[in-house]
């Protein structure tokens, strides 16, 4: 008996350290800041425009590192109509063309990745 528990200790010891020595790949959850547009920007139906986030920050595992950009009108956010998606979120920036909606100065920018990140609030003129 006692041969058997040794053997079981050893055998234990040895996935434990099989285990502890497998690399560890951590991802953070990345939510940059968007810096263009912002209060005070006016838009035209139309017109092309960068939107632009911060990634000074960016971590070096990056949950998801695929964006999408969706236009948010007093809240609601327009999901079946993307401005843009498909782009990586370390570029900084994405070109959007400003779809024909009603103008109105309570339009937000939200930045999808890891996470979501809304632009402060902005204007979207005729």
């Amino acid at each position: 008996m006692n041969s058997l528990m040794t053997m079981l200790f050893f055998a234990l010891t040895t996935l434990l350290a099989l285990a502890t020595a497998l690399p560890v790949y951590v991802r953070d959850v990345f939510v940059p800041p968007v810096t263009y547009p912002h209060t005070g920007t006016v838009w035209f139906v139309g017109q092309k425009h960068n939107v632009t986030w911060d990634i000074s920050g960016a971590p070096s595992q990056i949950t998801n590192p695929i964006g999408s950009i969706v236009l948010a009108h007093n809240g609601l956010l327009n999901l079946t109509h993307p401005l843009a998606s498909n782009f990586s979120i370390l570029a900084g920036r994405h070109e959007i063309t400003v779809p024909d909606v009603s103008p109105d100065n309570s339009y937000t920018i939200v930045l999808f990745g890891d996470s979501g990140n809304d632009s402060q609030n902005f204007t979207i003129s005729k």
